[in-house]
């Protein structure tokens, strides 16, 4: 959730049209068990580990999965299909740590 969070708040939210999160390694095999699917659907809203109301959580989710948008930060919507934008890559490692993520972003032409 942090990682994601903080991925957000590097974005310019003006030109953002598509964000795309991958997962590595063992951090993809144990992603949807251990719940980082969920983190980063919520750290991508602007959630915060010791502060998101876990009372709100699962509607929250909800929300992004039935709709195929999510807010980042709260403040922009853009299209998100957990199929291509949440990537669990198992078979692949990233040099230097078996647990790796990559937060991707784009515009509205794909650059």
């Amino acid at each position: 959730m942090r990682a994601a969070r903080e991925f957000a708040l590097t974005l310019d939210l003006s030109k953002t049209a598509r964000v795309v999160a991958e997962l590595f390694g063992s951090l993809a095999l144990t992603g949807r068990g251990h719940g980082t699917d969920r983190a980063i659907l919520l750290g991508l809203s602007g959630e915060v580990p010791d502060q998101v109301d876990a009372d709100q959580v699962e509607s929250k989710i909800r929300a992004i999965r039935e709709s195929g948008r999510i807010e980042l930060l709260g403040r922009k919507s853009i299209p998100f299909r957990e199929q291509t934008d949440l990537v669990f890559q198992a078979t692949l490692t990233m040099l230097g740590h078996p647990n790796t993520m990559r937060f991707t972003a784009f515009d509205e032409w794909g650059e």
